[in-house]
């Protein structure tokens, strides 16, 4: 089976004037393509930074990433970029849309950026995945928090990744809505067959993936026992 995902003995550390700050502690995590796997933990635990790291966003200390086969190691910053571009969607708790650009022209600037050619057609396209064919004129502003995310997911998905990394995508949203966006991301990863690795609070979230981790104090544990799904996945909490 091919792996999306390969972290080797990673480290994070960060100065601060206290002094060195260990982040992430020795780090290993193999992630089969077109599977799902979720990490739990508190806040501070290192969970944010891991994703991160898989995204090429935070250079690690020390340790190897590779993704897709790609090792992200020697990659100058405009490679990453580019690289991200190509095969990665990342899905924010904070839905960073621009909000001086309407929703279709949000989900645009990632496909244009890369240089295609029918990028509003595109984006249309993604829209309509999401369901918000409706409001693609649509201002961030204008849009409740649900949709909102929708938009961004339809912006992660603009390029058709083979990966989706998804940092506490419910954490605005009231519970309701976070469910509807919940089954939406599940639904699209399974379609799509895309890796799916989700940080959350959530032991009911979790549970939903193929395979269930736990960050503590920067280093990553598991699998952690699954949570009874008795009720709706509740949302809130701050990575």
């Amino acid at each position: 089976m091919a792996i999306m995902i390969q972290l080797d003995d990673v480290h994070v550390t960060l100065g601060s004037t206290a002094g060195p700050v260990k982040i992430l502690r020795g780090v290993d995590l193999d992630v089969v393509a077109g599977s799902s796997v979720s990490v739990v933990g508190p806040s501070g635990s290192g969970k944010s930074t891991l994703l991160a790291v898989v995204g090429g966003i935070e250079r690690p200390t020390s340790g190897m990433v590779r993704i897709d086969g790609t090792a992200l190691g020697d990659m100058s910053e405009d490679d990453l970029a580019a690289f991200r571009g190509q095969r990665i969607g990342i899905l924010f708790q904070q839905f960073h849309l621009i909000p001086t650009m309407t929703a279709l022209e949000n989900v645009a600037v990632p496909l244009e950026l890369a240089g295609a050619r029918d990028a509003f057609a595109q984006a249309e396209a993604r829209m309509k995945e999401v369901g918000l064919s409706h409001r693609t004129d649509h201002y961030p502003g204008q849009l409740s928090g649900g949709e909102q995310q929708r938009v961004a997911m339809a912006r992660a998905l603009s390029n058709h990744p083979k990966l989706l990394l998804a940092d506490e995508p419910t954490g605005n949203l009231d519970q309701e809505t976070g469910q509807e966006i919940i089954e939406l991301m599940f639904r699209v990863q399974r379609e799509r067959a895309m890796t799916l690795l989700l940080i959350t609070h959530e032991p009911q979230l979790a549970a939903r993936c193929d395979e269930q981790l736990r960050m503590a104090d920067g280093r990553l544990q598991g699998p952690v026992a699954a949570a009874p799904q008795l009720a709706p996945v509740s949302s809130g909490g701050v990575a």
